[in-house]
């Protein structure tokens, strides 16, 4: 799992290629917090751009609701964009659209977080 960083106005957008799975989603974590811990109704709001994820395992979403729940006490936003067909059906699936705001391009999820 790759993840570059970039800043777009307030908004963090964590682009990130490959797989979410096992071997990934510990290394996943420990990048994802500095961009977590930022996250709250005074930081930044987050981005992630899914759109290089080619699986995401079940490892890989307890990640994901670990990050939501930190993000939700800390009053912060987070947005997930451009989810590749695959993930969005584990997604679905799991119901993790109703977890986090899931939009289908990057520039509804801006809107949405500079709400």
């Amino acid at each position: 799992m790759d993840i570059a960083s970039r800043q777009d106005g307030s908004i963090r957008i964590l682009k990130l290629t490959g797989r979410l799975d096992q071997a990934s989603a510990d290394n996943f974590h420990k990048a994802l917090i500095p961009h977590l811990d930022d996250c709250s109704a005074t930081g930044n709001p987050l981005l992630l751009d899914f759109s290089g994820v080619e699986y995401i395992s079940s490892v890989g979403l307890r990640v994901m609701i670990l990050a939501a729940k930190q993000v939700k006490v800390q009053n912060g936003k987070v947005a997930i964009a451009n989810l590749t067909p695959i993930v969005a059906e584990v997604f679905q699936i799991g119901r993790f659209n109703l977890v986090f705001q899931v939009f289908q391009n990057y520039d509804d999820a801006v809107r949405f977080l500079n709400q």
